[in-house]
């Protein structure tokens, strides 16, 4: 790399540590650190909201869908899934977390069914995010890695290390505005590739279309019903329902998102963010497929021995090895912002669930000035534990493509959760040994459903299916008894 490049992401990562120091002023108590007066705009949180979802999976692993040999668009249909899944969050979830003041997502399942269930919702919640957003990390510092040759340890190290740091100095605020700095710096990387990718071409957009043509990576849609993962690709019904059940549940059920809407001045502002936030998405993988199918077509005219390169390392290869000084610096400052948009949320959200989920007990006595110092301390907590999975995953030798990983992780639990929260909507409450029960039994289903290697799109389905199913069954064999009080729960 030129220090042209070192200089342009040295800047941005000063810029996103001066971001969070500016916003962590003023900070007095927990509320304000993980939900930041509820007063932030909807368009903050719109970008906040795509950001967050946008990590280096999208940006490095889904042209990755593209640019293999045999590669296609499929992997779109399940953007429309997510847009059905985001208007049904509106309707249905989001009324149900703004029925109060809670600070986390699983405070109203302690309303429905008491604390033991909230806790477990929680537990679920933690090593979900902290074992796929681990695999985030390690995206970001194999990147890193193939340009500065580092071994793997520094890389994640200075990646967690920085979005760890701003996250602690600036809560929930500065992780929502350092979003959209982030937004702007990856779309802007995105349309740079595409833009030089296309300068390349001696055809043009013509050549990258015909190119589309000859390989036959101009698929779009696939109306077959896979439900095994013979068929290795994203169905239309596998992306519809699959993807509208994964972004229900992690749109509605998954506190790493549901915090942006608890950070909302209203209701309404929250549904505006929410449902314009799909659109976006959908744009956004088009954006990327492309991209992919652009390096496809630029190796096969410049440089045929890298198409046997990785699918999730294709574009990083491209940026590294064939971008000039100072764009290069441009594009990999946008994959770091990729990274920790998703990151720094992550940590965030993470500490905000266990400290009001799961130490609410120990601490809610404490002084506001005690349990800031340990919603930092939790941040870097978690930091240090995704930084932690992504070590031991690269040693491990993991080769499968990661976004495929940790579409299915955060499908396997927040399907779960979702289904607990569809077992309050119709049954009103239960008692904690049935909703817990109804969690345990989605989960064993879902783990058999993955063992029989049952495509991961599914998982939310399975899960959120189970759950209600068997929470329904138990309530109507054991009517619940008296309404929970906090003495009881």
């Amino acid at each position: 790399m030129a220090s042209v490049d070192l200089w342009i992401i040295g800047c941005y990562l000063l810029v996103t540590l001066a971001l969070g120091a500016w916003f962590g002023r003023g900070q007095k108590n927990q509320a304000d650190f993980f939900l930041g007066g509820r007063d932030l705009p909807w368009a903050a949180l719109l970008l906040s909201i795509v950001a967050t979802e946008t990590s280096t999976v999208t940006f490095l692993s889904v042209p990755g869908k593209t640019f293999v040999e045999g590669g296609n668009f499929y992997f779109l249909q399940l953007a429309i899934g997510y847009i059905v899944g985001r208007i049904a969050v509106v309707i249905l979830l989001l009324p149900i977390h703004f029925s109060g003041q809670p600070l986390t997502a699983y405070a109203v399942l302690e309303q429905r069914f008491g604390t033991a269930t909230r806790q477990m919702a929680s537990i679920v919640f933690l090593l979900a995010r902290t074992a796929g957003d681990g695999l985030r990390l390690l995206l970001t510092a194999l990147a890193l890695q193939l340009a500065l040759d580092w071994p793997i340890e520094p890389c994640v190290l200075a990646i967690a290390g920085v979005a760890g740091v701003y996250s602690l100095w600036g809560g929930v605020k500065s992780v929502v505005w350092n979003d959209c700095l982030q937004f702007a710096i990856y779309t802007l990387g995105a349309f740079v590739i595409l833009w030089m990718i296309l300068q390349e071409l001696p055809g043009g957009f013509s050549q990258l279309k015909e190119f589309a043509v000859e390989t036959h990576r101009d698929r779009f849609f696939d109306f077959t019903l896979p439900f095994t993962s013979q068929v290795d690709h994203t169905t239309f019904w596998a992306g519809l329902f699959g993807g509208a059940f994964l972004s229900l549940a992690t749109h509605g059920a998954d506190h790493l998102i549901v915090q942006r809407y608890l950070c909302a001045k209203n209701q309404k502002s929250a549904a505006l963010a929410l449902a314009t936030s799909g659109p976006v998405v959908f744009l956004q993988f088009a954006l990327f497929l492309v991209i992919g199918l652009g390096v496809a077509c630029y190796f096969s005219e410049f440089a045929p021995e890298q198409l046997g390169t990785p699918k999730d390392q294709a574009l990083a290869k491209f940026v590294v090895e064939e971008l000039q000084p100072g764009v290069r610096g441009l594009i990999l400052a946008a994959v770091f912002a990729a990274a920790m948009s998703t990151l720094s949320s992550s940590v965030n959200s993470s500490a905000s669930s266990l400290m009001d989920d799961l130490l609410a007990p120990w601490v809610r006595h404490w002084s506001d000035k005690k349990t800031l110092l340990a919603a930092r301390i939790l941040t870097a907590v978690f930091t240090a534990a995704q930084a932690l999975v992504a070590i031991g995953v690269y040693h491990a030798q993991y080769d499968k493509s990661i976004i495929d990983q940790v579409l299915a992780i955060a499908g396997f639990a927040a399907g779960l959760l979702l289904g607990l929260y569809f077992l309050g909507m119709c049954v009103g409450r239960a008692e904690n040994w049935q909703a817990i029960s109804a969690l345990l039994t989605g989960a064993a289903v879902t783990s058999y459903a993955l063992a029989c290697k049952a495509n991961g799109l599914w998982f939310p389905v399975i899960g959120a299916g189970t759950t209600l199913a068997t929470g329904i069954v138990l309530t109507l064999m054991f009517p619940p008894s008296e309404p929970h009080s906090k003495a009881d729960s």
